[in-house]
């Protein structure tokens, strides 16, 4: 039969207490950073704010929670991208630089980490756009509307032209343009917008510098086109049309048109924040509700709050001091969680907080794997202590598989998954690591901290089922 030997090393009673102290103020401290304003409102009940006049809620202790779209409530947006243009092998890089400009206009508007996905359904490239928290929807959408679609254009052979005309004549042929075929040469290939002034005229100009693709585009595209004219488009309508005099090869054009210097300003402004590589129209909007979003959230706490009193119920009943301990062990690894959302931030989605509530069962599950084996370990007639450590080390291996294999799975989930599934794959991940730190390390602490001579001599409360 085995032999257990006790390390050399052990955490003594009036350690474990220490530390236990510690822990208990490090909760009282994130509690408060969790929520300022509870802490507030105590201090005034006291009348202490003599003595401590600061509020946290008022301060930059405050840290607000980041909630998505489900329960802060904005706007879904749906927008069709035209990729007619656009070879198709490129199209999917296209589209991922749609998105990337898309994401940098938003920014703009103050979104706090908005959801700008590409998805492709029935053929058609499209482009999900969520905006939580933003109430002035007409404001957001004409941001990302007017950001401008700018192409370089070569003049339409003679032939070609007459053909189309006529055609248009009959009704025929009406999207195509007559005078100009597009190039390959578009605002993807913009590296940087200036405002300039023509030194004879005075009048406003846009000075382009291109990225070494769009150089390399440019110089081919001016080179076939000397002495020709080369127009420039925006959302589909002529603003110049210079004549190209020489074959340019520095990366570096001009836009000048009716500009004031308001207008000039404003079109730079949107070409520096990125021009859109790919055309968009918004085909879906759907607004979601405060309220709506409200009534989630409220339904996922009260689910949370019912599921954790019914885990604390249970364990108390069934392992008694030991369950005690770890439904104490349970609110600290909430508070270091939500402590832990704050600060990344993360942003709480509904399914975000399912999460949450998954992982604390997953932490519970890790404590009854040592309460198990430590009853094993008590009805042996092991000491307390020994049931203890020895509870704890069998215990661990299970315990590691399974979250390792949880987290392996939420990695994939996050790498893969949607929107709400990389929310609850985020949350479900951090949940995890904290839970193996609150069952392992703080459970223990607890147990060994209550250990005396009169509690090792009343083991009944240690766990119900267990031999005396």
């Amino acid at each position: 039969m085995a032999q257990y030997i006790q390390p050399k090393k052990s955490l003594r009673p009036g350690v474990a207490r220490r530390i236990v102290f510690l822990l208990f103020l490090s909760g009282v401290v994130l509690g408060a950073f969790i929520k300022p304003s509870v802490i507030d409102r105590i201090v005034d009940k006291a009348k202490l704010r003599q003595f401590i006049p600061i509020h946290l809620s008022q301060t930059r202790f405050f840290v607000p929670f980041r909630f998505g779209l489900d329960i802060q409530g904005g706007t879904h947006l749906l927008y069709r991208a035209d990729t007619k243009a656009i070879a198709v092998g490129q199209q999917s890089d296209s589209m991922d630089s749609l998105r990337d400009v898309v994401e940098r206009r938003i920014n703009l508007f103050g979104v706090a980490e908005p959801l700008v996905q590409v998805e492709k359904s029935a053929g058609q490239w499209q482009l999900v756009v969520e905006l939580a928290g933003i109430t002035d929807i007409n404001t957001a959408i004409r941001l990302i509307g007017e950001t401008p679609f700018l192409d370089f254009r070569e003049v339409r052979p003679d032939g070609d032209r007459d053909a189309i005309l006529e055609a248009q004549k009959k009704k025929e042929r009406m999207d195509e343009d007559p005078y100009f075929i597009p190039t390959e040469l578009t605002g993807r290939h913009v590296k940087g917008a200036t405002l300039n002034f023509d030194q004879t005229s005075g009048q406003a100009e846009i000075g382009l510098e291109l990225t070494s693709e769009g150089g390399k585009l440019f110089a081919e595209i001016t080179k076939r086109n000397v002495g020709k004219q080369l127009a420039i488009y925006l959302d589909g309508a002529p603003i110049s049309a210079p004549t190209v005099r020489e074959e340019i090869k520095d990366g570096k054009a001009t836009i000048s048109g009716n500009f004031t210097p308001q207008s000039g300003k404003e079109l730079v402004g949107r070409l520096n924040a990125g021009a859109l590589p790919v055309p968009i129209t918004l085909i879906a909007q759907q607004s979601v509700g405060a309220s709506l979003g409200k009534d989630s959230l409220d339904r996922s706490l009260f689910a949370g709050l019912i599921g954790f009193f019914a885990v604390a119920i249970f364990m108390i009943i069934w392992y008694r001091v030991p369950g005690v301990m770890a439904v104490l062990a349970l609110l600290l690894y909430i508070t270091i969680s939500l402590v832990i959302f704050k600060l990344v931030p993360v942003t709480l989605t509904v399914a975000g907080i399912a999460g949450i509530i998954l992982s604390v069962g997953m932490a519970v599950d890790a404590n009854i794997l040592i309460f198990e084996r430590m009853k094993e370990e008590l009805n042996r007639g092991r000491q307390f202590e020994e049931a203890v450590r020895e509870g704890f080390n069998r215990a661990w291996p299970s315990i590691r598989d399974s979250n390792v294999s949880s987290l392996i799975t939420s990695a994939i989930l996050y790498w893969f998954g949607t929107s709400m599934v990389r929310g609850f794959a985020l949350t479900l991940g951090i949940g995890i690591i904290i839970s193996m730190f609150s069952a392992i390390s703080v459970t223990r602490t607890l147990l060994f901290a209550v250990m005396t001579k009169k509690m090792e001599r009343m083991r009944i409360l240690f766990m119900s089922g267990m031999s005396r």
